[in-house]
């Protein structure tokens, strides 16, 4: 998120609750949206469940403002992990605050928010890698040779909600894509130690 020093106005304010869909992905909005209390998640929707997590944002911040100083559509979807309380600004007087800057700041802001946006662009680009290949990939990069499955094997030393989140997936995700691989026949084990069988199909899946 960019912060800037524009104040938000006071005359659009809501609380909403958790779950709450506050950004969607490839919107043009006339607002820009202060997060002043509350936790955020960025990614994209799919079928209502967040299935690519970019990451997460606690308020006071400004959510995608870097879209409103472009004139451009949303690149994230931002969805409310916990109660939050907004703020709504006029993109039309949030540009009129940032015009009055001296034109340094200015020049700095704008700056700042193309190079944000091209940085979430790169991570939505990298995001195109569906959750199976992504997983695929992160369970060949931790593997190690396992005498009791007699091959290959992963050893899952963190929570299954941390994994996710370094795969940009929701936790449930996760899980899903599991138990697909485990279905394929490409995972054994329902513990924390997974065997890889056929880490040739991995790789093909995951397309290193």
């Amino acid at each position: 998120m960019v912060a800037t020093a524009v104040s938000p106005s006071l005359e659009s304010t809501a609380a909403l609750a958790a779950g709450t869909v506050l950004l969607h992905r490839g919107d043009a909005s006339a607002q820009v949206l202060h997060l002043m209390e509350g936790r955020v998640v960025l990614g994209f929707l799919q079928q209502g469940e967040m299935a690519h997590q970019l990451g997460e944002v606690q308020g006071p911040c400004w959510l995608e403002a870097s879209s409103g100083l472009l004139g451009l559509p949303h690149a994230v979807d931002a969805v409310a992990l916990t109660p939050v309380q907004l703020q709504y600004v006029a993109a039309s007087e949030f540009m009129a605050q940032v015009l009055s800057m001296p034109v340094p700041s200015q020049t700095l802001l704008m700056d700042m928010a193309r190079s944000q946006r091209q940085q979430t662009e790169l991570a939505v680009s990298r995001l195109a890698k569906d959750a199976d290949a992504r997983c695929a990939e992160w369970l060949l990069r931790h593997a190690e040779p396992d005498a009791v499955v007699g091959g290959l094997a992963v050893t899952l030393r963190e929570r299954k909600r941390t994994i996710a989140a370094q795969l940009g997936i929701a936790p449930e995700t996760f899980s899903r894509v599991l138990r697909h691989l485990r279905d394929r026949q490409l995972i054994s084990g329902a513990g924390r130690v997974l065997g890889l069988p056929n880490p040739q199909a991995l790789r093909e899946l995951a397309g290193v």
